[in-house]
């Protein structure tokens, strides 16, 4: 029996393997035949259809092999070649020891990963000494069903508004043993990570967004003379962020109602009839399982085990971009809270906020008498292990985002809709190609420093008049946050995102199957936010009344092809 189990695997497996190495092949073999064997390594890769080769082969491959690791690395190859040459052999190796160390080297990143690793020992931590199974008991006094549990994941979603990164690590870790045990899906709570944390953090008035977003207009106001402050710019141009908007709308209203459609409807009925959190095939990128065991098997302690370290993690991430901004600060800057946050290193904050977290846990477990010093240590480093996969796809995914940037492929997206432009269409073409360049890249920041330099001047240039008032005036200021809820929204569409990862990971949930639920969603709001939002701005509608046709185009939807999850 059990060698009859095992040919079965192997013939499985053999059949897999042959089928993704057919495809990378035949993806080397069109780019070779099509493309010209006899380029010139050494030119400067010029903009052209090649450019959308890496990403679009890494998205595809996902989609069809649901081997994310595989399918990444084939687009950072398949790039790599192009930049080579077309020499396959001579783009593995650059992949490897320029791209992947590059992603490696990059400070921020490093700083990312340490984070993650840091944050997995929190949770290994607090799984050992009973804490997190503390908290869920607590809180199912308050919320006993899967609705309230959604929502209470949206409104820690938008408590933790400051940065993106810090908001998907924090929601998604701290109530995942909580939706599990109510029986909500782990891409539905993927979902509800992945879809609070960009667009919060890009609507906050403070945050490492906003100061981002607000910063990229500096370099275009200096060339036209424009006086006006960017922030002023950013806090007018908030409710032209439709997508973002609407989404929340959105997940608020399948939450409460208790609907869902698409792939999304049949894994919550999955997980509330059959009692199954994750598909039977799934890949969580971390290995919740492992690292967070005790929760379900071991002994239920006070809440403030677990309840401690979590919120030390959020204290000293605060406390240190005070800090990293107070040092930060220009000599001529103001010491406002937005200039501090502007100047502040939110990658050290976080790196320095689970590491200090992980000790004070280790510390509380042990002084408690919960666990030894030896176990205390040992559940963290078992904690550290379950992020060891979903780090490697952030590294890749960051390696393709570079491919992309040296094939140009942003470059080229430009190009071909630059011609499309004119004053009325100008938001929504906007929102269109951020979301295009940020479905292929994988990066909302990379597409904004992108598009906002280039989209700026050409809206001061097409819209005749002072500048100091074109800055003011709707068609601008939506499409200034044409850029941001494109970004957004091509984000969330994306395989590649780093956010996208970081929401399946905190979620433990299968990747692919989060990307694939959360699809149907984004796309909705974002055809609504193109045909409600951006289209009607530019016909001179006032933002209020998009507003409201946004929310009833939403609720119509879900009133029509929404169905009751518990029916």
């Amino acid at each position: 029996m059990r060698k009859g189990a095992l040919l079965y695997w192997h013939i499985q497996v053999t059949a897999r393997s042959k089928k993704i190495l057919f495809i990378v092949l035949a993806f080397l073999i069109v780019i070779w035949e099509i493309l010209g064997p006899d380029a010139d390594p050494g030119k400067v890769h010029v903009p052209s259809v090649s450019s959308l080769l890496p990403p679009l082969i890494a998205i595809a491959m996902a989609l069809i092999t649901r081997e994310v690791i595989l399918s990444i690395f084939s687009g950072v190859w398949i790039g790599a070649t192009i930049l080579a040459g077309y020499q396959p052999v001579k783009g593995f190796t650059s992949a490897l020891d320029s791209y992947l160390v590059r992603s490696l080297a990059d400070i921020d990143h490093a700083a990312i990963i340490l984070f993650s690793l840091g944050f997995g020992g929190i949770i290994g931590v607090v799984g050992a000494n009973g804490g997190m199974r503390g908290i869920v008991e607590k809180a199912s006094q308050y919320a006993r069903t899967a609705r309230s549990s959604q929502i209470a994941t949206m409104v820690m979603g938008i408590l933790i508004f400051f940065d993106d990164y810090a908001n998907t690590l924090f929601v998604g870790n701290m109530m995942r043993p909580f939706t599990d045990r109510l029986k909500v899906s782990r891409e539905k709570l993927a979902y509800l990570v992945d879809s609070t944390a960009a667009p919060v953090a890009s609507l906050a008035i403070i945050s490492t967004w906003s100061v981002f977003q607000m910063s990229l207009l500096e370099s275009p106001y200096d060339q036209f003379g424009i006086t006006e402050s960017p922030y002023i710019t950013f806090l007018k141009s908030i409710p032209y962020s439709f997508y973002c908007i609407l989404t929340l709308f959105l997940m608020w209203l399948l939450s409460w109602s208790r609907r869902d459609y698409g792939p999304m409807l049949k894994a919550e009925r999955r997980a509330r009839f059959e009692g199954k959190v994750l598909a039977p095939d799934a890949r969580p990128l971390a290995n919740t399982e492992m690292a967070l065991g005790e929760i379900t098997k071991g002994r239920s302690t006070h809440w403030s085990n677990g309840m401690i370290p979590i919120v030390t993690v959020i204290g000293i991430t605060l406390v240190g971009l005070y800090v990293t901004g107070k040092s930060g600060l220009e000599a001529t800057d103001r010491p406002t809270l937005r200039n501090i946050i502007g100047a502040s290193d939110s990658y050290a904050s976080l790196m320095w906020g689970s590491f200090v977290a992980g000790f004070g846990a280790i510390v509380l477990s042990v002084s408690r008498g919960i666990l030894s010093l030896r176990e205390a240590i040992e559940s963290w480093i078992t904690g550290v292990r379950s992020m060891v996969l979903a780090c490697i796809v952030l590294v890749l995914a960051w390696s393709l985002g570079n491919i992309c940037g040296d094939v140009k492929t942003a470059d080229y997206v430009i190009e071909v809709t630059q011609s499309f432009l004119s004053p009325i269409l100008l938001p929504a073409i906007t929102f269109i190609s951020a979301a295009i360049i940020s479905f292929s890249t994988g990066t909302s920041w990379g597409t904004m420093s992108i598009l906002v330099p280039v989209v700026v001047p050409i809206s001061l240039k097409m819209m005749a008049g002072d500048p100091q008032a074109i800055v003011g005036e709707p068609l601008f200021l939506s499409t200034f946050a044409a850029v941001l809820s494109g970004a957004v929204f091509g984000d969330h569409c994306s395989p590649i995102s780093d956010t996208t990862i970081l929401s399946s990971m905190a979620s433990g949930s299968d990747h692919i199957d989060h990307v694939r639920t959360q699809l149907p969603y984004a796309i909705t709001t974002g055809i609504i936010a193109i045909l409600f939002g951006y289209l009607l701005v530019g016909f001179g509608v006032p933002w209020g009344v998009i507003i409201l046709l946004g929310l009833a185009a939403v609720a119509v939807t879900v009133r029509i092809i929404g169905q009751p999850v518990e029916s």
